[in-house]
């Protein structure tokens, strides 16, 4: 009886995850994997640009083709998408110092907002809470926070 009830709670739980968030999540650690290896082998052009395509196919399986579409769309982050999408092109056009320079600039600015929760939320950690807790490091992220043209949206 007790594996029939354990049966019934999994899969009347609202908060399943689908398969297609599941692929994109593992698909955006591999981006981020080839990422980091194309950084540490000295700016890798091939590896770099298979890390931004497979982090590009993860963000859009795993929030959806819409959200993606509507993200990089909007007005107000047209600088960041620029920068972003044009570091991408660098990359594939085998200009990798400049094009990770453009993106790493472009997702500051599409996701600037959202750093300053993040921080916040890794001050409870218990090991690197202790550092995020450390007064510097506060004032590096909350200036994050600030925007000059007004209040702008969560990143998603």
């Amino acid at each position: 009886q007790s594996c029939s009830t354990a049966t019934y709670t999994a899969n009347n739980n609202n908060k399943m995850v689908s398969d297609n968030t599941k692929i994109g999540t593992g698909l955006m650690f591999l981006g981020f994997t080839f990422l980091f290896l194309g950084i540490l082998f000295l700016f890798d052009s091939t590896l770099l640009a298979l890390g931004d395509i497979l982090f590009l196919t993860g963000l859009t399986l795993t929030i959806g083709t819409s959200r993606t579409l509507r993200f990089f769309t909007r007005k107000d982050r047209i600088r960041g998408i620029v920068a972003f999408f044009g570091g991408v092109t660098l990359v594939l056009c085998r200009w990798p110092v400049v094009g990770m320079i453009l993106q790493v600039y472009g997702l500051i600015y599409l996701f600037g907002q959202f750093f300053p929760i993040a921080a916040a939320s890794l001050k409870d950690v218990p090991v690197v809470g202790t550092v995020f807790r450390h007064p510097s490091v506060e004032g590096f992220f909350s200036s994050f926070g600030r925007v000059a043209a007004g209040d702008r949206r969560a990143p998603v």
